[in-house]
């Protein structure tokens, strides 16, 4: 029988992987007051596998990186201390486990900003009404913009929540979504992921980074995504990063039939290190573009969320649980959360 190309083997850095199946950053909204939960234990360690690397949801850097109500942060002694049985949940397992620090930027609001100041940005121009999964429609505040005088002080607030997810975490990864033209978004990059972490990598400990160039979401894009992503691509290589994340363009129908539209690979060739691809990928079409050296590694993200055995289901080619979009971003510690059936 011929092997299923990704829950094949490969080597990331110095992690030995067992397969290629990757858990994708999903934020769930389901930290009461940015704690980490005793629920998270149970989410994670599901989706846990022997020689499997899963990501976590996007953890916020500091108290005005929160653009979302009940999001995990890692800033504090408390957070550290909560994030520590979820990851032993995860290690019981034999799974390695990143995790992705995130400042949400001017996706905010007043009420979840301190003292109930202006989102921070790189920009005045704020972001426009935008329609939720349950039918509301989402407002967020005018952003305030940051003076050059005060970049260094958000640097720093990446520095100590890396600092903190060494504490309890194997690995850890950075991830900056704002920035405006590709000289600044770049150079913001580059000072807050290896410059700032560079005490980070000399413990051994590796980092990786997320990028998505082609993404319109918030009302955020580039005028030039392809430079962009080239240019970041092949400046990270300078840094000693772990893996590039990328995410892919929306996948094309054909015959009834989703196609990925390939077009990360200029990226992948570009970056020297790891690559992992996402972006609607299933079972046949990730075996696909690992096959053809697209991509290392294929991330899933809402198979993921509904299949807590997804390796197992794409082994023996197991029809997949489907996921509810309402219970996405709700409060319930089980409902739509821990709650998927496993196949046994």
């Amino acid at each position: 029988m011929e092997p299923i190309p990704v829950l094949t083997p490969y080597k990331m850095g110095q992690f030995d992987l067992a397969h290629r199946v990757v858990m994708a950053p999903l934020t769930r909204q389901r930290s009461y007051g940015n704690v980490p939960q005793p629920h998270a234990a149970v989410y994670y360690g599901q989706r846990a596998t022997a020689g499997g690397l899963l990501i976590t949801e996007a953890t916020g850097v500091s108290d005005t990186a929160q653009g979302y109500t009940d999001t995990p942060g890692i800033w504090t002694a408390e957070h550290v201390e909560a994030w520590k049985p979820i990851v032993a949940a995860v290690h019981a397992k034999g799974a390695l486990f990143f995790c992705q620090i995130w400042h949400v930027g001017r996706v905010s609001t007043f009420e979840l900003q301190p003292g109930g100041a202006a989102p921070l940005s790189s920009t005045e121009k704020g972001v426009g009404p935008q329609m939720s999964f349950d039918g509301r429609l989402e407002e967020f505040s005018p952003p305030r913009r940051l003076t050059v005088e005060e970049i260094p002080a958000i640097i720093d607030d990446f520095r100590k929540a890396a600092r903190n997810a060494i504490d309890v975490l194997t690995a850890w990864r950075s991830m900056v979504q704002t920035g405006t033209s590709l000289s600044s978004f770049s150079r913001i990059v580059r000072m807050t992921a290896p410059t700032s972490m560079v005490a980070v990598l000399r413990t051994g400990v590796r980092v990786g980074i997320r990028l998505s160039p082609f993404t319109d979401y918030m009302d955020c894009h580039d005028s030039d995504p392809h430079s962009l992503a080239l240019y970041m691509s092949t400046k990270l290589n300078d840094h000693g990063i772990l893996y590039i994340h990328m995410i892919e363009p929306r996948m094309a129908i054909v015959d009834g039939r989703r196609v990925v539209p390939k077009r990360l690979l200029p990226y992948r060739e570009a970056f020297k290190g790891s690559f992992i691809a996402n972006g609607g990928y299933d079972r046949e079409e990730g075996g696909k573009v690992v096959t053809e050296g697209y991509t290392d590694l294929v991330a899933f993200g809402r198979l993921f969320l509904a299949n807590p055995d997804l390796p197992k289901r794409f082994e023996v080619g197991a029809e997949l649980n489907k996921y509810d979009r309402m219970t996405f971003y709700t409060s319930d510690p089980v409902v739509g959360y821990t709650d998927y059936p496993f196949l046994e």
